[in-house]
């Protein structure tokens, strides 16, 4: 479900399981409800990642970290960096991605031409064996479902995300990999490799992940 990476007094760093909600549905407890209750603590979500997606989480202990830690959110001070697999091949293997986000059928949402509220996402990519490629993003802004509108625009829609037209698999294969941000006068760089999904322990994904490079 979850596993506490860090305590720190301003704030706790989580690993979060693909399939879990942020918060509680249908009568299931969320991550934070879960770790209030697991820790005892009151805390404060900062920032949020889809139910699909696994990976890093930052949850404030305190109103003041809570306030700060989500200015820097907002003033795009966070760096984020995501890492998806894909069965399909794309439009291009890096690069920039810049639309904005429209409403579509069903709680969907598709990228439009038009850059009036923009969301933008920077990716490379590096295969991983045949018929498979890693992809790493580090989106710019924090659109809902952001990242995968961004893959399914260039052709390469995340495995597992049938939502966006992903191959069925057994998770969507879209993990928060990487969080670095600054709190006070500390900087702080997190790295969680992904350990959920037959695809993303595949021993060929260290080798893709390390030709990324920084």
């Amino acid at each position: 479900m979850y596993r506490i990476q860090l305590q720190h007094k301003d704030f706790m760093v989580i690993n979060k399981g693909p399939g879990l909600g942020m918060h509680d549905e249908a009568g299931e407890p969320g991550l934070v409800n879960l770790v209030r209750a697991e820790t005892g603590l009151e805390l404060y979500p900062v920032h949020r990642l889809d139910k699909m997606t696994s990976g890093l989480v930052l949850l404030a202990r305190t109103p003041e970290a809570n306030r700060a830690l989500s200015m820097a959110f907002a003033a795009r001070e966070v760096s984020k960096q995501y890492l998806a697999l894909s069965d399909r091949k794309p439009k291009k293997k890096q690069g920039w991605i810049k639309g904005d986000m429209q409403k579509g059928r069903g709680g969907s949402w598709m990228l439009a031409r038009s850059l009036d509220n923009p969301a933008i996402s920077w990716f490379d990519s590096a295969p991983v064996r045949e018929g498979l490629r890693l992809y790493r993003i580090k989106p710019q802004t924090g659109k809902t479902h952001q990242i995968r509108v961004a893959l399914k625009s260039i052709g390469a829609p995340i495995l597992g995300d049938e939502r966006y037209g992903g191959t069925a698999g057994d998770r969507g294969y879209l993990h928060a990999w990487r969080l670095s941000f600054s709190l006070g006068e500390e900087a702080f760089d997190f790295v969680c490799p992904p350990d959920e999904g037959q695809l993303f322990l595949l021993p060929e994904l260290h080798g893709a992940i390390a030709g990324l490079g920084e």
